[in-house]
C-alpha cells in the first residue's frame, strides 16, 4: 500500500472541498448570516489539504488498492470536514457528522429537530453537499484534475455505481467531464422549471440540488409538502425519475442515439416497476383510505418515485398509511434506481439479472444439459459478473440484517430498526415509525447513529469499496 500517494491525493481533495465551501460563505454574506462557520471551515479544510499535499509528494503509479482507499477515505474525509460548519452552528459533533455524511452520500436522513431554525447559508450548504455527492465528489475531482491521468481509472472503478463501469469515452477524465456536464445541464433545466412554477430562486436551487442528487434534503420540515402545489410536485417527480436513470444513457440519448433509453433493458424494467408500484399504491390509497382517485395518484406517484430513486422527499406523512400501502414503499426501498444514476439502493440492473439468474436455475432443473446464457441488452453476461452480483446482494443483506439486529438491541422497535437500516444502507432517507418522513433520526441512540453513519458510507460506495478495506491483505505492502 502506497500511503504517500493516498495522503497526497486526499490533500488535493480537501483543498478542492475547501474552495467549494466559499459558495455557502457567499450565500451567508448575501443573506447577512454569520460568516464564522464557513470562514473557519474554509481555513481548516483548505489548510489541512495544503499541508497534506506538501508533506506527502509522490509520483508513483497507482494500483487498484490505492484507488479503493482514496475513494473510501475521500468520502469519509469529505463528511468529517463537511461537518465543520454544522458543528460551528451549534450542532453536536455526532449529529453534525451524521448530517454531513447523509448529505454527501445523498441519503437525506436528518437529525435536525427544527430545520427552519437554521440559517439559509447552513441549509444551502446542506443541500449543496448532496448535489456534490450525487454525481460523485471524486468524479468531479477526476474531471477537473489533469494530473490524475490514467490513475483516475482506479478512482472511477471504485466510485461508479453499478456492477460494471459505463465509460462514454476511452479516457476516464473525459467520461467524468461529460457526466458532470449532463448533470449540470439537467440541473439548470430543473431550476428554470421550478422558477416558472412559482418557487423563489433559493428554493428552486436548493431543491434542484437535492432532486438531481436523489438526496431529499429540503430547507423545510414538511419537505415538498410545504408548497402544497401539484405543479411543483409534478416537476420534482419528473426530475427524480430522470435522476434515477443512467446518466450515460441520457448522454447517448441526447448525442448519439435517441432511442438509447427505450432500448435499454434496465431502464424498461425501472419504468415498469415504477408504473406497477404506482398503480398498486394508487388503488390502495383509493380503496383503503377513501382518497379520490386523482389525490391517490398524486400521492402515490410522488412517493413511489421518491422512494424508488432513493430521493426521500415527501408530500404526505406516509407513516400514517395502511400496512398494505407501506408494503409497496418498503418493497421499492430494496430496489433503488438504475446503475450509473445518482440514486442508491441495490440497483435495478442487479434485481433484473438476479431474476434472470433464478429463471435460468428453474429452467436447468428441468433441462440440466441445456445451455442458457443470461442476456442483458442482447449481450451475454459473464459468469464472473453474475457471481459478483450474487456476492454483493448477500453481503448487502448481511449488513442490513446485522444493522437491524443491533438497532433493535438498542431499544428501537422492529419496524423502525428495519427501515432505518435499509434507509441508510440504501441512501433513501426516511423510514417508518420513529424515523418516518415527518420525524427524524435524532431519536436514534449515539451508538446507533455511528452505525447508521457507517451504513450510509458503505451503501454509497457500493459495499465492496469499504468492506475490502477491512481485510488484512488490503493493507499489506
Amino acid at each position: 500500500m502506497k500511503y504517500e500517494v493516498i495522503l497526497n491525493v486526499l490533500g488535493g481533495l480537501l483543498r478542492f472541498l475547501g474552495a467549494i465551501m466559499i459558495l455557502p460563505l457567499l450565500v451567508a454574506i448575501y443573506y447577512g448570516d454569520s460568516l464564522y462557520p464557513f470562514l473557519v471551515a474554509v481555513v481548516i479544510t483548505g489548510l489541512t489539504g495544503i499541508l497534506l499535499s506538501a508533506r506527502y509528494k509522490s509520483s508513483e503509479e497507482w494500483k487498484t488498492r490505492e484507488g479503493f482507499a482514496i475513494v473510501a477515505l475521500g468520502w469519509l474525509a469529505a463528511a468529517i470536514f463537511g461537518a465543520i460548519p454544522f458543528m460551528l452552528d451549534g450542532i453536536s459533533p455526532i449529529n453534525a457528522i451524521f448530517e454531513s455524511m447523509s448529505g454527501f452520500t445523498t441519503t437525506g436522513a436528518t437529525v435536525l429537530l427544527d430545520i427552519e431554525a437554521h440559517s439559509r447559508s447552513i441549509l444551502f450548504w446542506r443541500s449543496l453537499t448532496q448535489w456534490l455527492g450525487g454525481m460523485g465528489i471524486i468524479m468531479l475531482f477526476i474531471a477537473i484534475l489533469p494530473k490524475l491521468g490514467v490513475a483516475g481509472r482506479q478512482l472511477f472503478r471504485a466510485e461508479a455505481p453499478g456492477p460494471t463501469e459505463d465509460k462514454i469515452k476511452p479516457r476516464i477524465r473525459e467520461t467524468a467531464k461529460i457526466l458532470w456536464l449532463v448533470y449540470c445541464s439537467i440541473s439548470l433545466l430543473e431550476v428554470i422549471a421550478l422558477l416558472l412554477a412559482g418557487m423563489s430562486f433559493y428554493d428552486a436551487l436548493t431543491h434542484t440540488f437535492t432532486t438531481m442528487a436523489c438526496g431529499g434534503f429540503s430547507p423545510y420540515g414538511l419537505s415538498v409538502a410545504a408548497f402544497n402545489s401539484p405543479l411543483i410536485e409534478g416537476i420534482i417527480t419528473l426530475f427524480m425519475f430522470i435522476s434515477g436513470a443512467n446518466f450515460a444513457l441520457h448522454y447517448r440519448t441526447l448525442y448519439t442515439d435517441r432511442n438509447s433509453l427505450v432500448k435499454d433493458d434496465e431502464f424498461k424494467f425501472y419504468a415498469a416497476v415504477t408504473l406497477i408500484a404506482t398503480a398498486i399504491l394508487t388503488f390502495s390509497l383509493w380503496n383503503d383510505m377513501g382518497e379520490t382517485i386523482l389525490t391517490s395518484f398524486r400521492y402515490a406517484v410522488f412517493q413511489v418515485v421518491s422512494i424508488m430513486t432513493t430521493t426521500g422527499f415527501a408530500t404526505v406523512d406516509f407513516n400514517l398509511w395502511t400496512d398494505s400501502a407501506k408494503i409497496v414503499l418498503l418493497a421499492v426501498m430494496f430496489i433503488g434506481g438504475c446503475a450509473g444514476s445518482t440514486s442508491g439502493g441495490i440497483k435495478v440492473v442487479r434485481f433484473l439479472l438476479l431474476l434472470k439468474y433464478g429463471q435460468r436455475a428453474l429452467f436447468k432443473s428441468i433441462h440440466p444439459r441445456a445451455v442458457q446464457p443470461i442476456k442483458f441488452n442482447n449481450k451475454t453476461v459473464p459468469d464472473d459478473v453474475m457471481q459478483a452480483i450474487v456476492s454483493f446482494v448477500v453481503i448487502y443483506f448481511m449488513i442490513f440484517a446485522v444493522s437491524t439486529g443491533l438497532l433493535s438491541l438498542m431499544g428501537m422497535d422492529i419496524l423502525s430498526s428495519v427501515t432505518a437500516s435499509i434507509a441508510t444502507l440504501g441512501n433513501i432517507g426516511p423510514g417508518f415509525n420513529l424515523v418516518g418522513p415527518m420525524a427524524n433520526f435524532d431519536v436514534v441512540p449515539f451508538v446507533g447513529k455511528m452505525l447508521l453513519i457507517g451504513n450510509m458510507w458503505v451503501g454509497r460506495l457500493e459495499v465492496f469499496t469499504v468492506i475490502v478495506m477491512l481485510t488484512p491483505e488490503f493493507w499489506r505492502r
